[in-house]
């Protein structure tokens, strides 16, 4: 198992992984060209991890300046209960902390249970929170 920093290149893969799940919500957000800008920006906060030149995990993350964001974190299904979804988290999060941020959120679907049970699992504290969106 092989883990390292997101390229733009890992774009088609790591798109086709989000596909498949039903927990991931995609948007013009995740086309090849903001995904690019995004990785630009947050270059070493987003990873992959690979067995054999096959992507089987990912992890989406960038911050602003004060505070941690995930946005997607995956692992196919064949690959999972293996510590790579933990793993690619300890590694965004050491990155952040390497950056001065202390804290890190990620917000999950009320019905995307799999991600919830992963998230509480591995120590995060639900929140009690409600969020509001607009598109500009």
């Amino acid at each position: 198992m092989n883990y390292r920093e997101m390229k733009i290149n890992d774009y088609d893969d790591v798109i086709n992984l989000w596909k498949k799940s039903s927990g991931i919500g995609l948007s013009d957000a995740d086309s090849r060209d903001n995904i690019a800008k995004f990785l630009t920006r947050n270059r070493d906060l987003c990873f992959v991890c690979q067995i054999d030149e096959k992507i089987i995990g990912t992890i989406l993350c960038g911050h602003d300046g004060r505070r941690g964001y995930i946005y997607h974190t995956f692992v196919d299904e064949n690959y999972r209960r293996k510590g790579i979804g933990e793993k690619l988290v300890s590694l965004t999060l050491g990155r952040l902390k390497l950056s001065g941020i202390d804290k890190c959120h990620i917000y999950v679907y009320n019905d995307n249970e799999l991600g919830k049970k992963f998230w509480e699992k591995i120590s995060w504290e639900k929140r009690d929170l409600i969020m509001y969106s607009k598109y500009t």
